[in-house]
This record gives structure tokens, C-alpha cells and sequence, in this order.
């Protein structure tokens, strides 16, 4: 057996940031060959995935970033199974690392994809990921990934675990307003941005079912159409989930559509992420 010497077990941790014992476990393993040792520490980090398939990872942080003149914005979802590592700076540092490629990089539509792109660091990160799995040995997944073009809106909940990209058009007199509108939609969780992203089927169900009630009232054709219009109003409001029509949250004696006008903007849609809801 090759004689594992404490500076080889010293360059290895350097190298790949793992236990000193799981460093000279390896070595000791591969013979004193650094190449296989790396090799064998990374079987261990899918022996922890194989190992932990079936845990739920209900826990995690989502991670922002916008650029600096505004033009976008991205969020990244860390999932992980428990509520230490995901307020871990080993989550931090694989998840911030994802939010930076996201932003600069070609763009991706899912975590798996993200993974498979470079570390703005260095290497890959895949092989950040990787090593944080063995550090940590617990099951981490990229979750949802998202790249909003501006100007865009970002709010994230003090516990990392909602998080809001809000899209809108126009130029906005007062920027704030687009994180109001962000943490609007975090508190009041609209589905859809506008009424025409509605499905028609259920407008017009609603709608007959409305006008049916306004005709046994007597009333005459022309008042039961307005009748039925602020109805509908309300249907968008409180049942629907839609966006512009629902009262903002920091004045309700406004919509967020009013807000939003006043404001020079429009609508465009949104984002929400949600970890463990």
C-alpha cells in the first residue's frame, strides 16, 4: 500500500474542499493516486443521491439577481431537505453561482440544464454541485429557473423561500413601484396576470350565470348588461386571481391595474416561486 503522505491528503482537500478524512480515505484507497481519489470522492457524491432518491427536499432558498441597468432578472430555486442547509453558505454559494450563469449566460429552462453550464467561479457547475453534495451529504435539487427581461419588478420573502419576478412595459415614473407590485402578487398570489389570459369557457359560463340572476330581477336589458359588467368585475377580483383587477395591497382604494397606469406601466406577467407551498 502507497504511503499517503499529510500534504498530498492537504492538496486534495485544497483541491476539491472535503473532509480531510474523507480526503485521506480516498488517497488511502487509490493507492496515493490523486486522480483516482478524486474519482472515488465523486462515486461517494452519487452514493448520497442514490442513497437519499426518495427524500422529500421541502426546504431550500431561492436566489435573485438583477442586472445593473435593470434589463433583467433571474431567480433560482435551491431545494434541499432540511431548514440548517438551507440557510448553509454551502447552498449560497452553489446557488449564487447558478443565479450569475442564469443572468449572463445563454439561459436555461430548467435546473438540469443550468447544471450542465459553466461556473462564473471557474469550472463547472456541476462539479460546485457536486462537491456541495458531498460536503453537506444531503439531497440538494435545482428547482425552478427563471430569466425575466425588464423592466422587471423582484421581491423575496425574509425567509428565501417566496420569490417574485414582476414583468410590466412601459418606463416606470417611480422604479419602486415594480417591487410593490412584486410583493403584491407574494402576499395575495393572483393566477393570472390579465383578464384575456382567463380561459373563455369559464368567463362565459360566469357571464351567462350572471346575466340569468340580473334578468329574474325585472330590471330592463340595457341597466342588466351594466349590472352583470360590475359583477364580472367583481368575479375577476375575488374569484379569479386576476392581477390588474385585484385591490393593491399597500392602498386597496386602488387596483393594481390603477397603480400601475398611474405609474406609466402595464401588466406583462409574472413569476412566483414558492418553496414548501
Amino acid at each position: 500500500m502507497a504511503e499517503v503522505t499529510a500534504a498530498a491528503v492537504k492538496a486534495l482537500r485544497e483541491k476539491t474542499d472535503l473532509p480531510m478524512m474523507d480526503c485521506k480515505k480516498a488517497l488511502v484507497e487509490a493507492g496515493g493516486d490523486e486522480d483516482k481519489a478524486i474519482a472515488i470522492l465523486r462515486e461517494q457524491f452519487e452514493k448520497v443521491m442514490v442513497k437519499r432518491a426518495d427524500n422529500e427536499t421541502a426546504e431550500g432558498r431561492i436566489f435573485t439577481l438583477v442586472s445593473e441597468d435593470g434589463s433583467q432578472a433571474v431567480a433560482v430555486a435551491m431545494l434541499c431537505e432540511s431548514a440548517p442547509v438551507a440557510g448553509s453558505e454551502g447552498l449560497a454559494e452553489i446557488g449564487n453561482a447558478a443565479a450569475a450563469q442564469l443572468m449572463n449566460g445563454p439561459g436555461a429552462d430548467s435546473g438540469e440544464a443550468l447544471l450542465e453550464q459553466d461556473n462564473p467561479a471557474g469550472g463547472t457547475l456541476k462539479e460546485l454541485y457536486e462537491t456541495t453534495i458531498n460536503k453537506i451529504r444531503e439531497k440538494i435539487v435545482v428547482g425552478q429557473v427563471a430569466r425575466v427581461p425588464g423592466p422587471v419588478g423582484v421581491y423575496v420573502h425574509h425567509d428565501g423561500k417566496t420569490a417574485v419576478l414582476f414583468q410590466a412595459e412601459g418606463e416606470a415614473k417611480d422604479p419602486a413601484v415594480l417591487r410593490d407590485i412584486a410583493m403584491h402578487i407574494a402576499a395575495m398570489r393572483p393566477v393570472v396576470t390579465l383578464v384575456e389570459e382567463l380561459d373563455p369557457a369559464v368567463v362565459e359560463v360566469e357571464r351567462a350565470r350572471l346575466t340569468e340572476e340580473a334578468k329574474a330581477s325585472g330590471k330592463p336589458e340595457n341597466i342588466i348588461e351594466k349590472i352583470v359588467d360590475g359583477r364580472m368585475k367583481v368575479f375577476y377580483r375575488d374569484e379569479a386571481g386576476v392581477l390588474t383587477e385585484q385591490p393593491f395591497a399597500k392602498d386597496d382604494s386602488k387596483s393594481v391595474g390603477q397603480i400601475l397606469a398611474e405609474n406609466g406601466l402595464k401588466a406583462k406577467g409574472f413569476t412566483l416561486i414558492a418553496i414548501g407551498s
